[in-house]
């Protein structure tokens, strides 16, 4: 049996990855702030979760967690990184802003470079992050949410060419969504926002192949073509 960690699973992509991984027969450690619903999911099925309380704006206690995780599972063949927050803020309020700079960078970076450096020491595993379409342009309504998805993209990417360079068997894949319909998703009148289980399904499908990046859904890869080609003047006046 192989066994995975999803940091991020207690509700929305997390969760459902976490769910569709125990039904494919892996044994999955989950982890998230919420206790009550992770010991949901353990007691739900006892013999596919194992849980960990962790909040990653905490690194040193989420590392912590996540290592006594992967010993309890008896390994790690494959991690999972959802965990992010993000907040409409128009008038530039640094608390709406603060959580996202804590838990999209710092305490994502702290649990990205544990799991790198778990596979590497021990010969090789799959690190999937969950990214956003917002990284690649900034965004006037939630500003820190697409500069942390930016620089979430960059990192990967970095952590890509360190694999190469080094010749690790670390395989490092992204899955780049576009709007996804969870409590992340503000706003009114959202575009072409997509059910968390097709979303899942893609997703899953992609890290079954060992895709470098996906973006889902497939429509989102019209969006994101669009995003990257759109000239600053036009961007700037959406």
């Amino acid at each position: 049996m192989k066994q995975a960690i999803v940091i991020g699973a207690t509700s929305g992509i997390g969760r459902c990855l976490a769910e569709r991984l125990a039904a494919a027969g892996w044994r999955v450690g989950v982890v998230g702030r919420r206790e009550a619903l992770l010991r949901e999911m353990e007691e739900c099925s006892p013999t596919a979760f194992l849980s960990a309380e962790a909040d990653i704006t905490q690194p040193a206690t989420s590392l912590a967690a996540l290592s006594d995780l992967a010993e309890r599972l008896g390994g790690m063949h494959l991690c999972i990184v959802c965990s992010g927050t993000g907040e409409l803020n128009p008038t530039l309020d640094f608390t709406l802003e603060e959580p996202s700079i804590l838990t999209n960078v710092r305490g994502w970076t702290a649990v990205v470079d544990w799991a790198y450096t778990y596979f590497e020491r021990r010969g090789g595993g799959d690190l999937a992050v969950v990214t956003s379409i917002g990284g690649l342009r900034g965004s006037a309504s939630a500003p820190a949410y697409n500069a942390s998805k930016a620089y979430q993209i960059n990192y990967v990417e970095g952590l890509c060419q360190r694999s190469v360079k080094s010749a690790s068997k670390v395989r490092i894949m992204e899955i780049r969504p576009g709007l996804v319909d969870t409590a992340m998703a503000k706003g009114d009148g959202l575009f072409w926002v997509m059910p968390v289980d097709r979303v899942a399904n893609q997703a899953l499908r992609a890290l079954s192949r060992g895709r470098r990046l996906t973006v889902v859904t497939r429509r989102w890869r019209i969006v994101s073509c669009i995003l990257r080609l759109l000239p600053e003047f036009l961007y700037l006046r959406l």
